[in-house]
Protein backbone atom coordinates (compact mmCIF):
# COMPACT_ATOMS: atom_id res chain seq x y z
CA UNK A 1 0.00 0.00 0.00
CA UNK A 2 1.42 3.39 -1.00
CA UNK A 3 2.10 6.10 1.56
CA UNK A 4 1.78 9.62 0.19
CA UNK A 5 3.72 12.72 1.09
CA UNK A 6 3.69 16.40 0.12
CA UNK A 7 6.52 18.91 0.49
CA UNK A 8 6.05 22.61 -0.20
CA UNK A 9 9.31 24.49 -0.69
CA UNK A 10 10.17 28.18 -0.36
CA UNK A 11 13.42 30.10 -0.64
CA UNK A 12 14.37 30.43 3.00
CA UNK A 13 15.08 33.03 5.65
CA UNK A 14 17.81 33.80 8.18
CA UNK A 15 17.32 32.11 11.56
CA UNK A 16 17.56 35.50 13.27
CA UNK A 17 17.67 39.13 12.06
CA UNK A 18 21.33 39.36 13.11
CA UNK A 19 24.51 39.79 11.08
CA UNK A 20 25.90 36.29 11.78
CA UNK A 21 22.71 34.48 10.80
CA UNK A 22 22.12 36.67 7.74
CA UNK A 23 25.70 36.02 6.60
CA UNK A 24 25.18 32.24 6.84
CA UNK A 25 21.94 32.50 4.87
CA UNK A 26 23.42 34.71 2.14
CA UNK A 27 26.49 32.49 1.85
CA UNK A 28 24.28 29.51 1.05
CA UNK A 29 21.90 31.48 -1.18
CA UNK A 30 24.39 33.53 -3.21
CA UNK A 31 26.79 30.59 -3.43
CA UNK A 32 24.30 28.62 -5.52
CA UNK A 33 25.37 28.42 -9.18
CA UNK A 34 21.74 28.54 -10.25
CA UNK A 35 21.25 31.89 -8.52
CA UNK A 36 24.52 33.49 -9.68
CA UNK A 37 25.88 31.78 -12.79
CA UNK A 38 29.05 33.88 -13.00
CA UNK A 39 32.19 31.72 -13.24
CA UNK A 40 33.19 30.52 -9.76
CA UNK A 41 36.76 31.88 -10.08
CA UNK A 42 35.29 35.35 -10.59
CA UNK A 43 32.24 35.17 -8.33
CA UNK A 44 33.50 33.45 -5.17
CA UNK A 45 36.22 36.04 -4.40
CA UNK A 46 33.59 38.78 -4.83
CA UNK A 47 31.10 36.91 -2.65
CA UNK A 48 33.53 36.12 0.17
CA UNK A 49 35.81 39.12 -0.17
CA UNK A 50 33.21 41.88 -0.53
CA UNK A 51 29.54 40.91 -0.30
CA UNK A 52 29.65 38.69 2.79
CA UNK A 53 31.73 41.32 4.59
CA UNK A 54 29.38 44.25 3.94
CA UNK A 55 25.87 43.11 3.00
CA UNK A 56 24.90 40.96 6.04
CA UNK A 57 24.93 43.90 8.47
CA UNK A 58 22.78 46.03 6.15
CA UNK A 59 20.38 43.16 5.42
CA UNK A 60 20.10 42.30 9.13
CA UNK A 61 18.94 45.85 9.84
CA UNK A 62 16.24 45.45 7.17
CA UNK A 63 15.15 42.08 8.54
CA UNK A 64 14.80 43.64 11.99
CA UNK A 65 12.21 46.02 10.53
CA UNK A 66 9.95 43.20 9.35
CA UNK A 67 10.65 40.53 12.00
CA UNK A 68 7.67 39.29 13.99
CA UNK A 69 7.51 37.79 17.46
CA UNK A 70 7.49 34.23 16.07
CA UNK A 71 10.13 34.82 13.41
CA UNK A 72 10.26 36.01 9.82
CA UNK A 73 6.96 36.46 7.95
CA UNK A 74 8.02 33.99 5.26
CA UNK A 75 8.62 31.24 7.81
CA UNK A 76 5.44 31.97 9.76
CA UNK A 77 3.23 31.89 6.67
CA UNK A 78 4.92 28.82 5.18
CA UNK A 79 4.26 26.99 8.44
CA UNK A 80 0.62 28.08 8.33
CA UNK A 81 0.25 26.92 4.73
CA UNK A 82 1.74 23.55 5.68
CA UNK A 83 -0.60 23.14 8.65
CA UNK A 84 -3.65 23.99 6.55
CA UNK A 85 -2.56 21.64 3.78
CA UNK A 86 -2.09 18.83 6.29
CA UNK A 87 -5.68 19.37 7.43
CA UNK A 88 -6.84 19.02 3.80
CA UNK A 89 -4.83 15.79 3.38
CA UNK A 90 -5.03 13.96 6.73
CA UNK A 91 -3.78 10.71 5.21
CA UNK A 92 -0.66 12.32 3.70
CA UNK A 93 2.58 13.33 5.38
CA UNK A 94 2.78 17.10 4.73
CA UNK A 95 5.98 19.04 5.40
CA UNK A 96 7.70 22.23 4.29
CA UNK A 97 11.34 22.75 3.31
CA UNK A 98 13.56 25.69 2.43
CA UNK A 99 16.20 25.93 -0.29
CA UNK A 100 18.64 27.96 1.80
CA UNK A 101 17.63 27.65 5.45
CA UNK A 102 16.29 25.11 7.93
CA UNK A 103 14.68 22.73 7.33
CA UNK A 104 16.75 22.08 4.21
CA UNK A 105 15.37 19.98 1.37
CA UNK A 106 17.63 16.90 1.95
CA UNK A 107 16.64 16.80 5.63
CA UNK A 108 12.94 16.75 4.78
CA UNK A 109 13.44 14.17 2.03
CA UNK A 110 15.27 11.98 4.58
CA UNK A 111 12.31 12.32 6.95
CA UNK A 112 9.95 11.27 4.16
CA UNK A 113 12.20 8.30 3.44
CA UNK A 114 12.31 7.28 7.10
CA UNK A 115 8.52 7.50 7.31
CA UNK A 116 8.17 5.12 4.37
CA UNK A 117 6.65 7.57 1.90
CA UNK A 118 6.35 5.90 -1.51
CA UNK A 119 4.51 8.62 -3.45
CA UNK A 120 5.82 12.17 -3.08
CA UNK A 121 4.56 15.47 -4.48
CA UNK A 122 6.94 18.44 -4.35
CA UNK A 123 5.56 21.95 -4.87
CA UNK A 124 7.97 24.87 -5.20
CA UNK A 125 6.11 27.93 -3.92
CA UNK A 126 6.99 29.95 -7.03
CA UNK A 127 4.06 30.38 -9.43
CA UNK A 128 6.38 31.37 -12.30
CA UNK A 129 9.21 28.97 -13.11
CA UNK A 130 12.77 30.26 -13.05
CA UNK A 131 16.13 28.55 -13.21
CA UNK A 132 17.06 30.74 -10.22
CA UNK A 133 14.28 29.49 -7.92
CA UNK A 134 12.50 26.33 -9.07
CA UNK A 135 15.49 24.59 -10.68
CA UNK A 136 17.63 24.53 -7.48
CA UNK A 137 14.83 22.59 -5.76
CA UNK A 138 14.82 20.00 -8.53
CA UNK A 139 18.64 19.82 -8.28
CA UNK A 140 18.46 19.03 -4.56
CA UNK A 141 15.77 16.37 -5.04
CA UNK A 142 17.71 14.71 -7.89
CA UNK A 143 20.94 14.80 -5.87
CA UNK A 144 19.26 13.20 -2.87
CA UNK A 145 17.95 10.24 -4.87
CA UNK A 146 21.01 9.90 -7.11
CA UNK A 147 22.34 6.82 -5.29
CA UNK A 148 19.27 5.84 -3.31
CA UNK A 149 18.29 2.18 -3.23
CA UNK A 150 14.60 3.06 -3.40
CA UNK A 151 13.00 6.08 -5.05
CA UNK A 152 9.38 7.08 -4.46
CA UNK A 153 7.02 8.00 -7.27
CA UNK A 154 7.86 11.70 -7.66
CA UNK A 155 5.46 14.42 -8.78
CA UNK A 156 7.28 17.72 -9.26
CA UNK A 157 5.10 20.78 -9.85
CA UNK A 158 7.10 22.95 -12.25
CA UNK A 159 4.89 26.06 -12.01
CA UNK A 160 1.33 27.26 -11.54
CA UNK A 161 1.44 30.67 -13.21
CA UNK A 162 -1.69 29.96 -15.26
CA UNK A 163 -3.67 27.71 -12.92
CA UNK A 164 -7.32 28.88 -12.93
CA UNK A 165 -7.66 29.13 -9.13
CA UNK A 166 -4.41 31.13 -8.87
CA UNK A 167 -5.47 33.58 -11.58
CA UNK A 168 -8.97 33.90 -10.11
CA UNK A 169 -7.58 34.56 -6.61
CA UNK A 170 -5.30 37.36 -7.85
CA UNK A 171 -8.10 38.89 -9.93
CA UNK A 172 -10.45 38.81 -6.94
CA UNK A 173 -7.88 40.55 -4.76
CA UNK A 174 -7.61 43.34 -7.31
CA UNK A 175 -11.37 43.62 -7.93
CA UNK A 176 -12.05 43.85 -4.19
CA UNK A 177 -9.48 46.64 -3.87
CA UNK A 178 -10.93 48.53 -6.84
CA UNK A 179 -14.33 48.57 -5.15
CA UNK A 180 -12.81 50.53 -2.27
CA UNK A 181 -11.21 53.27 -4.36
CA UNK A 182 -10.75 54.03 -8.07
CA UNK A 183 -7.11 53.96 -9.14
CA UNK A 184 -5.08 55.30 -12.07
CA UNK A 185 -2.93 52.24 -12.67
CA UNK A 186 -2.30 48.68 -11.47
CA UNK A 187 1.37 47.79 -11.00
CA UNK A 188 2.34 44.11 -11.17
CA UNK A 189 5.76 43.79 -9.53
CA UNK A 190 7.65 40.53 -10.09
CA UNK A 191 11.07 39.65 -8.73
CA UNK A 192 13.62 40.44 -11.41
CA UNK A 193 16.26 38.15 -12.91
CA UNK A 194 19.20 38.91 -15.24
CA UNK A 195 18.29 39.26 -18.92
CA UNK A 196 21.02 36.72 -19.76
CA UNK A 197 19.02 33.94 -18.04
CA UNK A 198 16.02 34.62 -20.27
CA UNK A 199 18.23 34.62 -23.36
CA UNK A 200 19.52 31.18 -22.35
CA UNK A 201 15.98 29.80 -22.22
CA UNK A 202 14.53 30.60 -18.80
CA UNK A 203 10.73 30.84 -19.21
CA UNK A 204 10.31 33.24 -16.29
CA UNK A 205 9.52 36.40 -18.27
CA UNK A 206 7.03 34.52 -20.44
CA UNK A 207 5.31 33.11 -17.34
CA UNK A 208 5.12 36.54 -15.67
CA UNK A 209 3.58 38.10 -18.77
CA UNK A 210 1.03 35.30 -19.10
CA UNK A 211 0.03 35.68 -15.43
CA UNK A 212 -0.50 39.42 -15.85
CA UNK A 213 -2.51 39.03 -19.04
CA UNK A 214 -4.72 36.28 -17.59
CA UNK A 215 -5.43 38.30 -14.44
CA UNK A 216 -6.25 41.48 -16.35
CA UNK A 217 -8.59 39.55 -18.63
CA UNK A 218 -10.70 38.90 -15.54
CA UNK A 219 -10.22 42.35 -13.98
CA UNK A 220 -11.24 44.33 -17.05
CA UNK A 221 -10.31 47.65 -18.62
CA UNK A 222 -7.95 49.23 -16.11
CA UNK A 223 -4.51 50.63 -17.04
CA UNK A 224 -1.69 48.37 -15.86
CA UNK A 225 2.04 47.78 -16.11
CA UNK A 226 4.35 44.86 -15.27
CA UNK A 227 7.61 45.73 -13.51
CA UNK A 228 10.56 43.92 -11.93
CA UNK A 229 12.09 44.49 -8.52
CA UNK A 230 15.05 43.52 -6.31
CA UNK A 231 17.89 44.05 -8.79
CA UNK A 232 21.21 42.74 -7.48
CA UNK A 233 24.64 43.36 -8.99
CA UNK A 234 25.78 45.14 -12.16
CA UNK A 235 24.29 42.78 -14.78
CA UNK A 236 21.40 43.85 -17.03
CA UNK A 237 18.11 42.80 -15.41
CA UNK A 238 14.55 42.64 -16.68
CA UNK A 239 12.89 46.04 -17.03
CA UNK A 240 11.05 48.25 -16.34
CA UNK A 241 12.32 48.41 -12.76
CA UNK A 242 9.66 48.73 -10.08
CA UNK A 243 11.46 51.45 -8.12
CA UNK A 244 12.11 53.63 -11.17
CA UNK A 245 8.54 53.13 -12.40
CA UNK A 246 7.08 54.26 -9.07
CA UNK A 247 9.22 57.39 -9.16
CA UNK A 248 7.91 58.25 -12.63
CA UNK A 249 4.21 57.31 -12.43
CA UNK A 250 3.04 60.42 -10.49
CA UNK A 251 4.72 62.67 -13.07
CA UNK A 252 2.75 60.81 -15.76
CA UNK A 253 -0.53 61.46 -13.95
CA UNK A 254 -0.86 58.11 -12.17
CA UNK A 255 -1.07 59.35 -8.59
CA UNK A 256 -3.38 56.62 -7.27
CA UNK A 257 -1.98 53.13 -7.75
CA UNK A 258 -2.65 49.55 -6.79
CA UNK A 259 0.44 47.34 -6.54
CA UNK A 260 0.49 43.55 -6.39
CA UNK A 261 3.34 41.01 -6.28
CA UNK A 262 2.02 37.81 -7.94
CA UNK A 263 5.34 35.96 -7.74
CA UNK A 264 5.32 35.96 -3.94
CA UNK A 265 2.91 33.73 -2.00
CA UNK A 266 4.15 34.90 1.43
CA UNK A 267 5.30 38.25 2.72
CA UNK A 268 9.06 38.59 3.06
CA UNK A 269 11.82 41.20 2.93
CA UNK A 270 11.12 41.93 -0.75
CA UNK A 271 7.44 42.66 -0.14
CA UNK A 272 7.21 44.25 3.31
CA UNK A 273 10.43 46.26 3.34
CA UNK A 274 11.10 46.79 -0.36
CA UNK A 275 7.57 47.35 -1.70
CA UNK A 276 5.48 48.50 1.25
CA UNK A 277 8.15 50.72 2.79
CA UNK A 278 10.95 51.67 0.36
CA UNK A 279 8.95 51.85 -2.87
CA UNK A 280 6.00 53.45 -1.10
CA UNK A 281 8.35 56.29 -0.13
CA UNK A 282 9.65 56.63 -3.70
CA UNK A 283 6.10 56.95 -4.99
CA UNK A 284 4.91 59.45 -2.38
CA UNK A 285 8.08 61.58 -2.53
CA UNK A 286 7.55 62.04 -6.27
CA UNK A 287 3.97 63.27 -6.05
CA UNK A 288 1.97 60.10 -5.43
CA UNK A 289 -1.26 60.40 -3.45
CA UNK A 290 -2.64 56.90 -2.85
CA UNK A 291 -0.57 53.70 -2.67
CA UNK A 292 -2.52 50.47 -2.09
CA UNK A 293 -0.36 47.38 -1.72
CA UNK A 294 -2.10 44.00 -1.99
CA UNK A 295 -0.26 41.52 0.22
CA UNK A 296 0.52 37.97 -0.95
CA UNK A 297 -1.84 35.15 0.04
CA UNK A 298 0.04 34.49 3.32
CA UNK A 299 -2.26 32.41 5.57
CA UNK A 300 -5.38 32.86 3.43
CA UNK A 301 -7.11 29.49 2.86
CA UNK A 302 -7.60 30.48 -0.79
CA UNK A 303 -3.91 29.71 -1.35
CA UNK A 304 -4.35 26.27 0.18
CA UNK A 305 -7.20 25.79 -2.33
CA UNK A 306 -4.66 26.50 -5.06
CA UNK A 307 -2.12 24.05 -3.61
CA UNK A 308 -4.82 21.40 -3.23
CA UNK A 309 -5.74 21.78 -6.91
CA UNK A 310 -2.15 20.96 -7.90
CA UNK A 311 -2.10 17.64 -6.07
CA UNK A 312 -3.35 14.47 -7.77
Amino acid sequence: MSKKGIIIVNLGTPDKPETKEVRAYLKRFLGDKRVIDTHRLIWLPILHGIILRTRPKKSAALYQKIWQEDGSPLLIYTQSQTKQLQERFPNHVVRYAMSYSQPLIPEVLKEMQDLGVTDLTIIPLYPQYSTTTTAPIFDEVAKFYLKAESIPSLHFIQSFYDEPLYIEALANQIKNALEEKPIDKIVFSYHGIPVSYVKKGDHYLEHCNQTTQAVMKQVGEVPFISTFQSKFGPAEWLTPATDQTLKELPKQGAKNILIITPGFVSDCLETVEEIEQENYEYFMENGGEHFHYIHPFNADPVFVDILESLID
